[in-house]
């Protein structure tokens, strides 16, 4: 019971990493509000039971985050944890075949929604003395990926937000850290959907030294120990949680272009 008593807030809670943080910060004892723009948080908050809650948002949308945080506020009373998961590759293609709709949409999400997640749950944190916060960002955000330029962009500035931020609130009693993933078996990935792990003679994606796909519960693992009070002394950490793939990063993860999960 890492979590207990305390109120967390996920988004992109309906699938993937969201809905395996969801499910995991529930039975550590947490009170969620399980966020998605899909609808399937519906039902990932019926699977929890009465410690759970679900809010359709958009986090490209400043109200929709507004009210997200004022469930959490006015069904538990206050917030404490906040996981900043929503988000999406957007495709991948040179620079120059970007088009300015692709970066404003990309990054409507992966940098805008995590601002405002990460503005209006630090003013409800400060209300009641302070929390953490779990960006989920990428290693597209950590190291140079062909073809990433507009997605890498967006999850680069989520790692100097999470930075920033840490330094900003380190007196006020808010951590903010990030899990930094690689490829992970997510709905991003077209075969997820007919499995919900990897098959036996799926191919592997490029460049990761421990030479397999992560798991959703693997990032939602690390966003628990960021969240909890283990990490009591940790902020402004970018935590890969990768297989090795930024510290490997070589010629050949330089040239890969397959799916990856985040």
């Amino acid at each position: 019971m890492r979590l207990k008593d305390k109120v967390a807030v996920i988004t992109g809670a309906g699938s993937g990493v969201g809905k395996a943080a969801a499910q995991l910060f529930a039975r550590e004892g947490a009170k969620v509000v399980c966020a998605d723009i899909s609808g399937a948080q519906e039902g990932v908050a019926q699977e929890i039971g009465a410690s759970a809650v679900a809010v359709h948002a958009d986090v490209a949308k400043e109200v929709d985050v507004l009210d997200m945080i004022g469930a959490a506020e006015e069904r538990f009373g206050r917030l404490d944890i906040l996981v900043n998961n929503a988000g999406f590759g957007g495709g991948m293609a040179p620079l120059h075949e970007q088009t300015t709709e692709k970066w404003d949409y990309v990054h409507s999400v992966n940098i805008r929604g995590v601002f405002f997640g990460m503005k209006y749950g630090i003013i409800s944190m400060l209300k009641t003395g302070g929390g953490a916060i779990v960006n989920i960002t990428s290693s597209s955000g950590f190291i140079g990926r062909k073809h990433h330029s507009i997605y890498g962009a967006a999850k680069a500035g989520v790692n100097q937000l999470t930075k920033a931020a840490a330094l900003d609130y380190a007196k006020r009693n808010i951590r903010v850290n990030a899990v930094v993933p690689s490829s992970v078996w997510t709905g991003l990935v077209p075969l997820s959907k007919e499995h919900p792990t990897p098959p036996p003679k799926v191919a592997r994606p490029a460049g990761i030294p421990m030479d397999r796909w992560g798991l959703p519960i693997e990032i939602a693992a690390a966003a628990l120990f960021l969240a909890s009070d283990e990490a009591s002394f940790i902020t402004g950490a970018l935590l890969p949680v990768d297989g090795g793939y930024c510290i490997g990063f070589s010629g050949m993860g330089a040239e890969h272009t397959g799916a990856a999960g985040t």
